[in-house]
């Protein structure tokens, strides 16, 4: 049973019991796709019905920061642990490349999927990156086309939420890959031109204020946090 929070269904996993179910999916018949929702998607799911359907129809939904493990916790029903959707992406090319699996990135500025793409192969030596395209497209049908001809095992869609979850609901299927995740602004990270929040500030659950620090311009998006909370309470209230 997964853990509501403002209207999203959350499963509840460790981080590792959350890669064993991502390869679970990619094993199983059809096509599967994860999201990773922090407060901000949360948010726009209470507003935009579409991304909420998208959201609660994957197959996995992962708690993609503090936020959300702190607004589980005041409504009652806690979380295990945040399993970060960049964390949960690399331990899965880590047992994708012990198997010969093969990804496919798409998403970011032009130039950077094929930069995140170099780094991949370099670090995870067995995995195949069957393909990559940027997120700069306006119809889908091409670039479905070209994933299936790829013949990828995963892909990961970074086209920033709730472009990427809406994206997957209604394109997964049709990519023919086993596995889809998305991944927000993972290629960015990936390719090398973003740097994660050092390990201090992810523990203590800072990440997002190390990222407003490094990009003030975020703070239109970072009022959703604050936004998110007074809405937890007002649930909490109600129950």
């Amino acid at each position: 049973m997964r853990i509501d929070v403002l209207g999203v269904g959350f499963d509840n996993v460790t981080m590792d019991e959350a890669v064993e179910r991502g390869m679970v999916l990619l094993q199983s018949q059809g096509t599967h796709y994860v999201v990773t929702p922090n407060p901000e998607i949360v948010e726009v799911c209470r507003e935009d019905p579409e991304a909420k359907a998208a959201v609660n129809g994957a197959d996995l939904v992962l708690p993609d920061g503090i936020g959300i493990v702190k607004g589980a916790a005041m409504l009652g029903t806690p979380l295990k642990e945040k399993t970060p959707g960049i964390e949960f992406a690399a331990h899965l090319m880590e047992k994708m490349a012990g198997e010969g699996k093969s990804l496919y990135l798409l998403g970011a500025k032009p130039g950077i999927a094929e930069q995140a793409a170099k780094h991949l192969a370099d670090q995870y030596p067995g995995l195949a990156v069957a393909g990559t395209h940027d997120g700069y497209f306006k119809e889908d049908g091409p670039v479905v086309e070209a994933i299936r001809r790829s013949g990828a095992d995963v892909v990961f869609v970074c086209l920033g939420a709730p472009k990427q979850e809406k994206w997957m609901a209604k394109n997964g299927a049709a990519t023919g890959a086993r596995l889809l995740c998305g991944l927000g602004g993972s290629l960015d990270v990936f390719a090398g031109v973003v740097e994660r929040a050092p390990k201090f500030w992810s523990d203590h659950g800072l990440e997002w204020f190390y990222r407003l620090c490094r990009e003030p311009k975020r703070i239109g998006r970072m009022m959703k946090l604050p936004l998110f909370l007074v809405h937890v309470k007002q649930e909490k209230r109600k129950k």
